[in-house]
């Protein structure tokens, strides 16, 4: 026991020292601005604070949430926080989570809100010496010091347009035409000048100054675009006479098809080659789905019913979907049994877009009621915020292989946009003659990318960088309230809910209508499944231009998400490539001299702890001296059943061998351990 006991005085200083370190950097680093740190030390998000449910496992994200009360003069947030009152409907998110803003009424851009039982101002009469607001907001001191104009009175208008003074942006060309089109008049007024000196018109190339207005003009070989830009005309776009890959040489075009297509001879359309295509949609009874060739409807997951969005994961034929407004996202498999529908992810939100990332193995969907774009891993293990601050998404689209994400707006300041996988590089791609877009599908070969228009019931398209626009499908009849859009080989899908409907149509120019299923209840969602829509590709690394031919590891946690090459560990299967999650350690807290030393201490302490081990098991165990001299011969097992003289059966050689090789065949190892189970 001697031995013991100063073993276990060795010890004692060592478990001290670890759990001192562990607990002080084992927790994980919570985001400053994103989360929440529980009780337990566990990470929250902090829109998840006091909203009614207990996030984190001790409850402590709702433990502390009626504890303090605000005046009578303020404004209680979500967040706990205390505003003044007059900050409420002002335009400006002064809780942090938004709730001083999320029952307001509703104030066009350039127009300031009274609160909600009052009306809009225009912006000039904000801070002009009269109350207009009932509480008289609108010339508060602190509102009215500042320099600054509101914020929701602030409104950035493209080069194509002209600012009002009250903060509208309407047409440039509407300018100076002898019709106020602004509501304070302000684009009549310096109409004696040349438009064209100051920034040139707007015009992207040349400007025309007219007795009336100006003109905006463009070169040769290039057309005029939204009044005041010029971009070059791609024939082929214009024409739109192929279907996919297109050459113009001395005044005619040259069409092909790509990889996994065949030219048809007699129409000169692109078909898919191989398998059948399935055509999938949702609707109030369920999923559905059929060939596209055929006409009988297939059923899945009739026991989850709902319209929602819906997307595929073409080479393991799994479906993703979520029912509308339950914030919910399932997984199916295209073939398998109704029964087998699995909950993969529970949001915050409801979901409105869907989109899945078959190179990386991600998950990305928008939350209108939230304004962003999220992501997650394919299991649902971790999940995040990509984009925030959007007004209204409403749809969203990816193409991994170009590592380029899409959605869509419909807020007060419709657009589509774009960026990359990780959520930088956000880019306008249309912002212009864009009202409520609600539905968005990409055209791989020909890397357009279609939507659908609400307001004007139409279908049009652009290309990745935002040019060639064009209207393809106005409405028909077939195109009232679409929910879903998918392209596949030449034509354009959708779902309406008016005519509850699945239809198709050209993608060039809307001809060769077809109702491909009638008397839908409530359809939603539609998806195209074929494996050539989702072509093999290397998963991204960490620098956009850099792809990985190893094993990759996608952190979500961190302030964007990052894509790191790894080297597989030798014997790992390279071929593998499922993406894991990892929180990385911050530089700052590896150069800590406190925690130097103390690893140093672990390490000194460890080695001295491994050598006392040896030399004291040696002690204990040593064998007798008149044992040591027996001598086991090198043709004898070592095995103590066999060595102690028990028949375990013919097999005996085998469970011996398996013993010594832990590295044999499963079926040998299971032998084994029958013999073994039948010994004692």
């Amino acid at each position: 026991m001697g031995h013991l006991g100063a073993l276990f005085l060795l010890i004692s200083p060592l478990v001290w020292l670890h759990s001192q370190a562990v607990a002080g950097h084992s927790l994980p680093a919570c985001h400053k601005q994103l989360e929440f740190r529980c009780g337990d030390g566990s990470c929250v998000l902090n829109q998840l604070l006091c909203d009614g449910q207990k996030d984190c496992k001790d409850g402590s994200d709702e433990s502390h949430c009626g504890d303090k009360g605000c005046k009578t003069a303020e404004f209680s947030c979500r967040n706990k926080r205390c505003i003044s009152a007059h900050f409420c409907c002002n335009g400006v998110d002064d809780c942090g989570d938004g709730s001083d803003e999320a029952s307001c009424q509703s104030c066009t851009a350039g127009s300031f809100s009274c609160g909600p039982p009052d009306a809009c101002l225009l912006r000039s009469k904000v801070c002009d010496g009269r109350a207009d607001c009932k509480d008289g907001r609108d010339e508060l001191k602190e509102l009215c010091s500042s320099a600054e104009p509101p914020q929701q009175a602030s409104s950035k208008c493209s080069a194509s347009e002209f600012q009002c003074g009250d903060g509208h942006c309407i047409r440039q060309t509407w300018r100076c035409d002898h019709s106020p089109d602004c509501a304070d008049g302000s684009d009549e007024d310096n109409c004696d000048q040349n438009e064209c000196q100051v920034n040139n018109g707007g015009c992207s190339h040349l400007c025309l100054d007219q007795l009336m207005g100006f003109l905006c003009s463009c070169p040769d070989n290039m057309r005029l675009v939204d009044d005041t830009q010029c971009e070059e005309v791609d024939t082929c776009l214009e024409t739109d006479v192929c279907d996919q890959l297109c050459v113009y040489i001395n005044g005619s075009h040259n069409c092909d098809c790509h990889e996994g297509y065949y030219m048809n001879p007699t129409t000169r359309e692109c078909k898919v080659k191989g398998e059948e295509a399935q055509l999938v949609f949702t609707a109030s009874k369920g999923i559905r789905w059929k060939n596209l060739a055929a006409s009988y409807l297939r059923e899945l997951a009739p026991h989850l019913p709902g319209t929602g969005p819906v997307t595929a994961m073409a080479s393991s034929r799994t479906l993703y979907w979520a029912p509308q407004g339950q914030g919910l996202i399932y997984r199916t498999e295209l073939d398998g049994k109704a029964q087998n529908a699995a909950l993969v992810l529970t949001t915050r939100a409801s979901v409105s877009g869907l989109a899945v990332d078959w190179v990386n193995s991600l998950l990305y969907w928008t939350s209108p009621e939230l304004g962003c774009v999220n992501v997650a891993l394919l299991d649902g293990s971790a999940q995040r915020v990509l984009v925030s601050e959007l007004d209204q998404p409403s749809a969203v689209a990816v193409d991994p292989l170009r590592q380029l994400l899409f959605w869509t707006q419909c807020g007060t300041s419709p657009r589509i946009e774009r960026a990359g996988l990780d959520g930088r590089g956000r880019t306008a791609l249309v912002d212009s003659s864009i009202h409520q877009p609600v539905a968005l599908s990409l055209d791989m070969p020909r890397q357009l990318l279609y939507w659908f228009e609400q307001k004007t019931r139409s279908i049009s398209r652009v290309d990745l960088e935002g040019r060639h626009r064009k209207t393809v499908i106005e409405s028909n009849g077939y195109l009232d309230k679409l929910f879903g859009l998918a392209v596949f080989e030449g034509f354009v899908y959708w779902s309406d809910e008016v005519s509850r409907s699945i239809c198709r149509a050209d993608k060039h120019n809307g001809r060769n209508l077809t109702v491909q299923q009638s008397r839908i209840t409530s359809p939603g969602g539609v998806a195209i499944v074929h494996p050539v829509l989702q072509t093999n590709g290397s998963p991204i690394c960490k620098c956009a231009s850099t792809v990985c031919q190893q094993e990759r590891v996608i952190d979500l946690l961190s302030e964007n998400p990052q894509f790191t090459c790894i080297t597989p560990r030798k014997g790992q299967n390279e071929s593998q490539e499922v993406p894991t999650i990892s929180r990385t350690v911050s530089g700052s807290a590896l150069s800590d001299p406190t925690m130097a030393g103390i690893l140093s201490l672990i390490v000194f302490f460890s080695v001295l702890l491994a050598g006392l081990t040896v030399w004291w098991w040696r002690e204990e165990f040593r064998p007798p001296r008149s044992l040591t001299e027996l001598r086991l011969s090198l043709k004898e097992s070592r095995d103590p059943l066999i060595a102690q003289g028990v028949h375990v059966g013919p097999n005996a050689s085998l469970a011996k061998e398996t013993l010594l090789n832990p590295d044999l065949d499963g079926e040998w190892r299971s032998n084994a351990e029958d013999h073994l189970t039948g010994f004692h």
